[in-house]
């Protein structure tokens, strides 16, 4: 079966990132093929024909998404109706699993091959959707290497790609351009504030952080940088005026400038932690959802970490500061344990080094992910 029409689907920045990189790849075997589907910025210019923007799906937490059902379940319904009305040769789903399972088990059931890019961490909580990631995908695509083996445990048709971060995240600046382009003192401690990529995880996240360097200020001549995605929502009034009192530089689009020039960074759990993780930048990770996202959700984890680096390292290489833990005193006190020993800060990058190697795969992510979706019976390749 040649492959002419293939929906894409992705759910947030980092998806956007991992699914243009695939679709890259996949040109090079499908010349004439059409990409469709939900898209962000990076997909678009890989010539991905939006149905949907991709920024639409991004929405974090159990109480959360409620107020956002509605909307959700309108993209899920165009979504669905482009792949009814263009009945694509293949399908693949990236990450936002509470999205795109439900799509997938429909895609199925119109003999639409599904791959799945990005695993969902059921090892991590919701273990019942494995039943379905049985019926509904036909081989899924891991980014972490403990996942293939827990996958494949449970009889699904799993692979591990290597991260695509490991071959991507590079600095575009040296030090020196970073520095003058930014108006830093190249003689200070520079300390990253990352407080999510979602504006609602930002917004809930920043205060704490603006205590936190407050309170860093006062025993160290620090300076910091708030780095956000290149999405535009801190042009909001209420964003702006917040960061424009304690003097923060703010950055966009440009976080891995700003994570491989930074002494330390106080990071969000999310794909910013990997993104440091291979940069060698110590870190201090948190989160915070609402209190009612936290008491119902807590119960269903069954990781003894939350953020990824420590999962892969098996180990606590980095403080979490979760929920009740994260609030502004316990920033600072982590964030100045490492700028004032330099002996922490070091060990800390010997462990993310090791953290950064076991995330290498043996070949190009990209290029593995595409050799596995042509492996597919009956699918025909360059």
């Amino acid at each position: 079966m040649a492959i002419r029409k293939i929906l894409v689907s992705a759910g947030e920045a980092s998806g956007d990132l991992y699914a243009a990189g695939l679709v890259g790849r996949l040109r090079e075997r499908f010349p004439e093929a059409e990409f469709f589907g939900c898209a962000g910025p990076r997909m678009r210019q890989e010539g991905v024909r939006a149905v949907m923007d991709a920024a639409e799906l991004a929405v974090v937490g159990i109480v959360e998404v409620i107020a956002h059902i509605p909307r959700i379940y309108g993209l899920y319904r165009r979504l669905w109706r482009a792949a009814q009305r263009e009945r694509p040769d293949l399908a693949i789903l990236t990450d936002s699993p509470d999205f795109h399972l439900r799509l997938a088990r429909r895609l199925k059931r119109l003999g639409i091959p599904v791959i799945y890019l990005v695993a969902p961490q059921v090892w991590a909580w919701r273990q019942g959707r494995l039943p379905l990631l049985r019926r509904a995908v036909d081989r899924l695509l891991c980014i972490f290497p403990f996942e293939e083996a827990f996958f494949r445990g449970h009889g699904i048709d799993a692979h591990y790609i290597g991260h695509p971060l490991a071959r991507l995240v590079r600095p575009s600046l040296s030090r020196e351009e970073f520095f003058a382009r930014y108006g830093l003192d190249p003689s200070k401690p520079l300390v990253a504030l990352l407080p999510g990529s979602r504006r609602g995880e930002a917004l809930r996240h920043l205060p704490e952080l603006l205590d936190a360097a407050g309170r860093i200020r006062q025993r160290l001549p620090a300076q910091f940088v708030l780095a956000l995605p290149g999405s535009g929502f801190a042009g909001r009034k209420d964003f702006r005026e917040r960061i424009a009192r304690p003097a923060i530089q703010l950055v966009e689009g440009a976080t891995w400038d700003v994570l491989a020039h930074s002494s330390v960074a106080l990071a969000a759990s999310g794909t910013v932690t990997v993104e440091a993780a291979l940069l060698g930048t110590p870190m201090v990770t948190f989160y915070r959802v609402t209190s009612l996202t936290w008491w119902l959700g807590r119960p269903l984890v069954r990781v003894p970490y939350y953020s990824m680096v420590n999962l892969v390292a098996g180990r606590a290489v980095v403080p979490e500061l979760i929920q009740n833990e994260m609030y502004g005193e316990r920033l600072a006190a982590e964030a100045l344990r490492l700028l004032e020993d330099g002996t922490a800060r070091e060990r800390m990058r010997e462990e993310l080094q090791i953290v950064a190697k076991a995330l290498e795969g043996p070949e190009d992510p990209f290029a593995a992910a595409a050799r596995l979706i042509v492996e597919i019976g009956g699918v025909d390749g360059a």
